[in-house]
């Protein structure tokens, strides 16, 4: 604790005792994002500081942790719109401190009800068309789940009406925020495609341009999209005029007289929107040097592909390796986790996922003993047999690799109360602006998530296209106990790189030894059982020599200057003696994140 205050002392990131208002009003410059706070009553961590300001002026005002997160996800539904928003889906990770107890739903997108195996195959080829052209198309998008998902948790355990929940976001997007880098370089970056599409470009691209750094960017038609939903509750998206709408684009987006993309329709209908439930799951839960860590389990392969790769690093004891060894055997760890993903998990209304045997010690053991201290494995590594006979060092068999579409423009947050309650939820509409397709008149975008799917049909696929189903998604919402009690709570965005960034940030933190903001601020890289690691540039130019001789070999994330060469943006919370919180949001990476506590502590 010393250690910690010392160093948020010297570098100037706790935050003041006075407080900023819950919704920015006109300005010229976007509000300050202060990456890490220690306070009590409760906190809350997000990419942006206005989202954090609105959950904690909720947690302020007495709303609880569901109250506040249900706050915050709607706020950056107005001011991370291309990475959130009620188009998309997402999961919601809770701990209930009244029955000391981890809850979960499932608010993961679905497959319309008539969408057939080969909607992504050109049948002229037999190949996948390309994943471009599938982006920006009615066909990609699944039946949102996220509106269901704030609804389902405030009935269960929130204390605000989801109208009061939703009004601080409708008042932001009727007022504006301030447009910072971020914002406009995601917009130009998306710029040709939201060009050709006729509402998207009218809302995003006013004059034919991204919105200045600056300037204040209002989006009435969302303010009054909250207002409705928070008037007529949840039913008028899924069952109103807005389904109906919602189905009109998918299958006829509205594109621009000159558009040069394909825009394939889509099989979104009313009916699919009404038909849509969040599901209730039993959480995974592995216990990792005395700590119980919960994620979510399938439709997303987060809790079952971390909590396998802890279960693999627990024998290697990796807080007694050097940091060169300790990297060598992360990345191991999770090269074979990813193996048995891609084999075996998927939604489990359609694939029986052995999620037991995934998470059980006997199987962590026998895919541990193959890590050889001083080499890596040639990648692809197969899959195990999680099948509950094992044996030591059993090589298991192979297993094709697929492409991995996963888009990584996501976001999440944290929040906790001063009851004990905390959230980790991370939500999404899929790749940077999702489908690219606004519904007119709504002022939010549609998803993009069935691209998720393994695009060519296979029958030996787990996360084959079928007809209502659920995506495999890599979302890894996760919360950390220590004695029953939260110790951790933490998530990111990233595609299929937020199970080596959430595992990373726990290794660092657990393991090696680091400050919560520093496991966040480390450099990192993703081995997802490929032949080269992706690896922040940072990670290579620090660790990059030093691993080579193990055989690893790395590629940069992304191109130099990019927001691609960064790997997630992690929003956490830790759980501090005496009742404080740290929370903690990402110092530089997609802007830098926006941190804070409901009591502020005070560092002179």
């Amino acid at each position: 604790m010393k250690k910690l205050i010392a160093a948020l002392s010297v570098t100037a990131l706790v935050l003041t005792g006075t407080s900023s208002p819950a919704v920015a009003t006109q300005q010229t410059q976007a509000p300050a994002k202060t990456p890490t706070a220690i306070g009590y009553g409760g906190a809350v961590s997000s990419v942006d500081p206005d989202a954090t300001n609105i959950g904690l002026d909720v947690l302020r005002r007495g709303g609880n942790a569901v109250d506040a997160a249900v706050a915050t996800a709607a706020a950056l539904g107005v001011t991370e719109p291309y990475s959130a928003g009620i188009g998309g889906g997402g999961y919601f990770v809770y701990y209930n401190a009244k029955k000391h107890k981890v809850f979960t739903i499932d608010g993961r997108e679905t497959a319309p009800a008539t969408m057939p195996s080969d909607a992504f195959v050109n049948p002229a080829t037999g190949a996948a068309y390309p994943f471009a052209q599938l982006v920006t198309s009615g066909v990609s998008i699944g039946v949102p789940g996220t509106l269901a998902t704030w609804d389902r948790a405030l009935k269960q355990w929130g204390s605000l009406s989801l109208g009061k929940a939703l009004k601080p976001a409708a008042d932001l997007a009727e007022r504006g925020f301030v447009v910072d880098p971020t914002f406009r370089l995601q917009t130009l970056d998306n710029k040709s495609r939201f060009a050709q599409v006729v509402p998207t470009a009218e809302l995003f691209l006013p004059n034919g341009d991204a919105p200045q750094v600056g300037a204040l960017f209002k989006n009435p038609d969302l303010a009054a999209t909250y207002k409705l939903i928070g008037e007529q509750g949840s039913s008028a998206f899924y069952n109103g005029a807005l389904a109906g709408e919602m189905a009109a684009v998918a299958k006829n987006p509205p594109k621009t007289p000159d558009a040069t993309l394909p825009f394939f329709p889509g099989y979104l209908q009313a009916g699919d929107l009404e038909a849509y439930k969040t599901i209730d799951r039993t959480p995974t839960k592995v216990r990792y040097d005395g700590l119980d860590v919960y994620g979510m389990p399938p439709s997303s392969s987060g809790g079952t592909t971390v909590g396998e790769a802890l279960n693999i690093l627990q024998p290697q004891r990796i807080r007694q390796q050097s940091t060169t060894q300790a990297l060598h055997t992360y990345l191991e760890a999770s090269a074979l986790a990813f193996a048995d993903r891609g084999a075996y998990v998927g939604d489990p209304a359609y694939v029986d996922v052995p999620v037991k045997e995934l998470l059980s010690r006997g199987f962590g053991l026998e895919r541990s003993c193959l890590i050889d201290p001083e080499k890596a494995a040639t990648k692809p590594v197969p899959a195990g047999s999680p099948d509950g006979d094992y044996s030591r060092c059993a090589i298991g068999s192979s297993v094709e690799q697929r492409p991995d579409s996963e888009g990584r423009s996501t976001t999440h947050l944290v929040a906790a109360d001063k009851w004990g309650n905390v959230v980790s939820y991370t939500l999404t509409i899929e790749q940077t602006g999702g489908s690219g397709i606004t519904v007119p008149g709504r002022g939010f975008l549609l998803n993009n998530e069935l691209t998720d799917f393994t695009a060519v049909p296979d029958p030996k696929d787990p996360n084959r296209v079928e007809a209502g189903k659920r995506p495999r998604s890599s979302m890894s919402p996760t919360i950390v106990l220590r004695g029953g009690k939260p110790f951790l709570a933490l998530g990111s965005p990233g595609g299929s790189t937020i199970i080596t960034t959430v595992l990373q940030a726990l290794t660092n933190r657990i393991d090696r030894g680091m400050t919560l903001p520093e496991a966040i601020a480390a450099p990192r890289a993703a081995q997802r059982n490929t032949a080269s690691v992706t690896a922040e540039q940072a990670f290579i130019d620090r660790y990059g020599a030093a691993l080579t001789p193990y055989g690893h070999t790395f590629t940069p994330a992304g191109a130099p200057g990019s927001s691609a060469s960064e790997i997630g943006a992690v929003a956490a919370l830790e759980f501090l003696p005496g009742g404080a919180i740290l929370a903690a949001a990402e110092p530089t990476r997609r802007g830098g994140g926006a941190a804070g506590t409901a009591w502020p502590f005070r560092v002179r």
